[in-house]
């Protein structure tokens, strides 16, 4: 069947009509053929046996008997009636009862003529019973199509009152079945069908929708989110193939004075295995003419600065300038005073731009940028504005990528004025920094179009953070260590949850807990800053910098301190009401402490009421320091769409796959797809050909499987 066919509208199809269709496009997102072929069941019900009435258990399962009505009566309740029917078998008797729709039913049903029944049964008055039963005559069950399993669609309550039942909905894909004499054009190749022993394109679709058995339904199962993942990976790959093809970079081909004077001399520490390694792909890429495109992961405190920074100076190395851009004004003043401190005394400049810089200072800034005499920019969405050029920007560094819109991180692209020579610009190249692990399957779907690199060791001397979950009747010896943990002369972070729905629950609870602290830790022995969001900035940057300066020996917060303060001498992190808290953030919370060579904790304080999930989250954390880990944990617990928020769960439409349980075809399905373009970038082989065709209409027909958006 070819393609073409399966965009008919679906209005079309015998049995829908206008109103129908209407309703599946609001409901289901169904315009065409190809949509309801893709509708595929959430479940099964299997109808491979019949049950005679005497095997019936008290187990409230589904079941399906065939038997005969021998009598009908309705019989008056306190609201209303309800209509009885008298069902009987060779082994026993039943009943069978409704209580809505009676009139219909008692005109329409047949005494004495086998039926086949199925739903649910109960035990009822030392008899079993089975309210409103699906019902079919044994001679039409006979002729329909075999469906021994009972596909179960997705529904809402939307279709149920337009009458679009399950029934309803299996009996419009038979029905596009027997249009299409249920032949579709196949869409991998022989040699992977072969090496993978897949069934048919046509079997699959067949045994997704009407499965005759459970080991059919497990192929047709296997091979369709196979084929999804097949085509996403497919898509990723080619996309950054093309790109390194035609996306020319600048070439780095120097390792200059600048970056061999750097680690001979201003290293403050040996590299870590993980980082040389990271430095070394990033420079294949520098050094490749073409544009690089490389995500970098590293956990909280691995050491991503240290390669930023070097990424830098291998540009500045070849003449160039680079960029450095973060979400907020707080991370980007970190970088910039770490920045600064790292590349003292080897002449390299660096200035910060942000929002609250002073125009006085902005003038300056924007001329040495296009004179070429400032090297390194660090700055927030400031350096996004038309007015900042560069003279030649030949690197940007983005941290934090998910916070930027794909339209700022276009921008950079045209920052450098020979942006308008013919031929068109050649861009920076571009290294996106993340601190938040994402777990491999969810990598390898989102950014598979990046080259990825990852930070996978801390830094020697760092000591793993200890982790230790306490009830909150443990509080007064959770204090006492605190207090012992002062006298060392380090510093503490109490932090309480924030959940914007209920801001004054959280206000009180964190100024009923700041109010016990303050009982506990008496001035002037004990000095004590709180930051909550309902402070003026500029009173929130003094509690924080009077905090970094170690004026104050707890620091009382809501979750404003998660992202990028960096307190060395900070050692113990107590997260109030933990099981409040999704597993990356209490992750990423534990990464503010264990920044100094002293020994570390995070107190995860809980009530005794947990809920499983809760349960789970605290047990990751107190087990494994490992962000990868955790993300896979997490991934497993909340799904792709709540990790990669809102504005990107729509990234992956899977119809069928999930990233997180079918992992392992996941990765299957992205070796494949690597071989096959490594072997054949154009698709153009004669055995490939299916392929390029499909991958073809898959751009053509953006609806078939709208998987990047």
């Amino acid at each position: 069947m070819n393609a073409g066919f399966l965009q008919t509208p679906v209005a079309y199809l015998k049995g829908v009509g206008p109103n129908r269709a209407e309703t599946l496009h609001s409901e289901l997102g169904i315009h065409v053929y190809q949509d309801l072929l893709n509708l595929f069941p959430n479940r099964y019900i299997d109808k491979t046996q019949y049950y005679k009435i005497g095997q019936l258990q008290k187990s409230n399962a589904e079941v399906q008997v065939v038997g005969k009505i021998v009598h009908i009566k309705t019989v008056e309740q306190k609201r209303g009636s309800r209509l009885v029917a008298k069902f009987i078998d060779e082994t026993g008797e039943m009943e069978l009862v409704w209580f809505r729709g009676q009139k219909w039913i008692r005109e329409n049903l047949k005494l004495n003529v086998p039926y086949v029944i199925f739903g649910k049964c109960n035990w009822f008055n030392g008899m079993f019973s089975m309210p409103h039963p699906e019902m079919e005559l044994l001679s039409e069950h006979e002729k329909n199509i075999r469906i021994h399993m009972q596909p179960v669609y997705p529904s809402t309550e939307k279709l149920s009152n337009k009458g679009i039942t399950n029934r309803v909905l299996s009996k419009l894909i038979q029905q596009l079945f027997i249009e299409t004499k249920g032949s579709f054009a196949e869409t991998l190749s022989n040699k992977i069908l072969d090496e993978l022993k897949l069934i048919s394109k046509s079997e699959a679709l067949y045994n997704i929708h009407f499965p005759k058995n459970q080991e059919l339904l497990a192929k047709a199962q296997f091979r369709l989110k196979f084929e999804e993942l097949f085509y996403l990976q497919l898509q990723l790959i080619a996309k950054n193939m093309l790109h390194k093809q035609k996306i020319k970079g600048f070439n780095f081909d120097q390792v200059g004075p600048l970056f061999n004077d750097f680690y001979a001399n201003h290293l403050p520490f040996e590299l870590t295995d993980a980082q040389k390694r990271v430095i070394k792909e990033i420079r294949a890429d520098l050094g490749s003419n073409a544009q690089m495109n490389r995500l970098l992961q590293g956990d909280v405190g691995s050491g991503k600065t240290i390669v930023a920074v070097m990424t830098m100076l291998l540009a500045i190395d070849n003449g160039f300038q680079a960029c450095l851009v973060a979400p907020t004004e707080i991370l980007a003043n970190q970088h910039y005073i770490g920045i600064k401190e790292l590349l003292q005394g080897t002449g390299v400049t660096c200035e910060l731009l942000t929002g609250s810089v002073k125009k006085s200072v902005r003038k300056p800034i924007h001329g040495l940028l296009e004179s070429g005499e400032l090297h390194i920019l660090i700055g927030t969405h400031a350096v996004l504005e038309d007015k900042v050029v560069f003279k030649n920007l030949g690197l940007a560094i983005i941290d934090e990528q998910h916070r930027f819109g794909v339209a700022q991180r276009s921008k950079l692209w045209h920052k450098s004025p020979n942006d308008g020579e013919v031929g068109g610009a050649t861009p920076p190249h571009i290294l996106v920094m993340t601190a938040t692990p994402i777990p491999r399957t969810l990598a390898m779907s989102l950014y598979g179009d990046l080259d990825i690199s990852v930070i996978d060791e801390l830094p020697p001397g760092r000591k793993p953070i200890k982790t230790v979950h306490r009830y909150d009747s443990n509080r007064l010896k959770v204090f006492h260590f605190i207090k012992e943990e002062i006298q060392k002369g380090r510093q503490v972070y109490i932090v309480y949850p924030l959940i914007q729905e209920s801001e004054a629950l959280d206000y009180k609870d964190l100024m009923d807990g700041y109010e016990s602290i303050v009982r506990d830790f008496p001035q002037p022995q004990y000095q004590i800053s709180i930051v909550h969001g309902q402070m003026k900035p500029e009173d929130k940057d003094y509690e924080m910098e009077r905090f970094v300066k170690g004026e104050t020996h707890i620091m009382v917060a809501t979750t404003v301190i998660e992202v990028g303060v960096n307190v060395p001498n900070a050692s113990v992190m107590i997260i109030e009401s933990a099981e409040r808290f999704g597993l990356s953030q209490l992750h990423q919370l534990r990464g503010r402490v264990g920044r100094g060579a002293d020994q570390s904790y995070c107190i995860l304080m809980t009530s005794y009421k947990l809920s499983s999930e809760a349960k789970t989250r605290l047990e990751t954390m107190v087990q494994t320091n490992d962000g990868f880990e955790i993300a896979e944990v997490d991934l497993k617990l909340r799904g792709p769409g709540d990790i990669m928020g809102t504005q990107q769960s729509g990234m992956l439409n899977l119809k069928i796959a999930d990233i997180v349980k079918d992992n392992t075809i996941l990765k299957s399905a992205r070796y494949f797809a690597m071989q096959l373009l490594k072997d054949d970038s154009t698709l153009e082989k004669p055995e490939n050909l299916v392929i390029r065709h499909f991958y073809a209409e898959l751009a053509k027909f953006k609806n078939i499987w709208n998987y990047i958006s």
